[in-house]
């Protein structure tokens, strides 16, 4: 056989097994985690915050990620170098994304580098079940459905810088959605335990909310944690 011929043929099987590789690693996961994060809290600490360009966000909890995992404890991320975030894709979500999925980081920006990161990292890896558009659309759909806020409000658990119990928290949220949440603690400025963040599991369509297969290292709470205002 010509050897140019093999070389090409050779060429074009490592260039599909490539293609392979990556659509692989977009299939390969077994339920999202849903994190919302209290804004309270990201503040509230010795590296402080910042607010996006477009204002204070609502005092409510925000979209951190919808985030592929597996139920080994382990995750894929960056999946597709080749789908890079585009926001031309997303343009009719845009006012709902500054409003329910803000950045804090700083400097101030307008969120578009925490979308672009958060699609890369964990997007990119369920392309399989969601593309760009329906990604976002999915978390978003998914924080209207489990407004944690209203939830806690309504078990008498408030923003106001009081603490409650761990258990009152997890509680609250279980008996309202059927799942048991994994909740996450930072520390203030001056090292108290806070309510930080709260993690969903939700099946690999990413709509249904499941028992988690696993839960996350790291992040534990004392027996009672401060709920900051924001």
């Amino acid at each position: 056989m010509d050897k140019n011929l093999c070389y090409s043929t050779l060429i074009k099987l490592l260039l599909l097994l490539q293609c392979l590789s990556v659509l692989y690693a977009a299939q390969d996961f077994d339920f999202f985690y849903f994190v919302q994060q209290w804004p309270g809290s990201y503040c509230d600490t010795k590296k402080s915050c910042c607010y996006p360009t477009t204002g204070k966000p609502p005092s409510d909890f925000g979209i951190h990620g919808l985030w592929p995992n597996y139920k080994d404890g382990s995750y894929p991320s960056n999946c597709d170098p080749n789908s890079p975030y585009d926001e031309s894709k997303i343009s009719d979500l845009i006012s709902n994304l500054q409003e329910n999925w803000a950045t804090l980081a700083c400097p101030s920006n307008s969120g578009t580098t925490f979308w672009t990161h958060e699609w890369e990292k964990h997007g990119t890896c369920s392309e399989n079940v969601l593309d760009q558009h329906s990604y976002f659309q999915a978390a978003l759909a998914l924080k209207s459905k489990l407004n944690i806020l209203q939830i806690l409000q309504s078990g008498g658990i408030d923003p106001d810088g009081s603490s409650y119990s761990l258990s009152s928290i997890k509680s609250a949220i279980s008996s309202a959605i059927g799942s048991t949440p994994w909740i996450e603690c930072n520390r203030d400025q001056d090292g108290n335990s806070q309510l930080y963040q709260i993690y969903i599991c939700v099946d690999n369509s990413g709509s249904n909310v499941i028992e988690c297969p696993v839960f996350p290292r790291g992040g534990k709470c004392g027996p009672t944690i401060e709920f900051p205002t924001f």
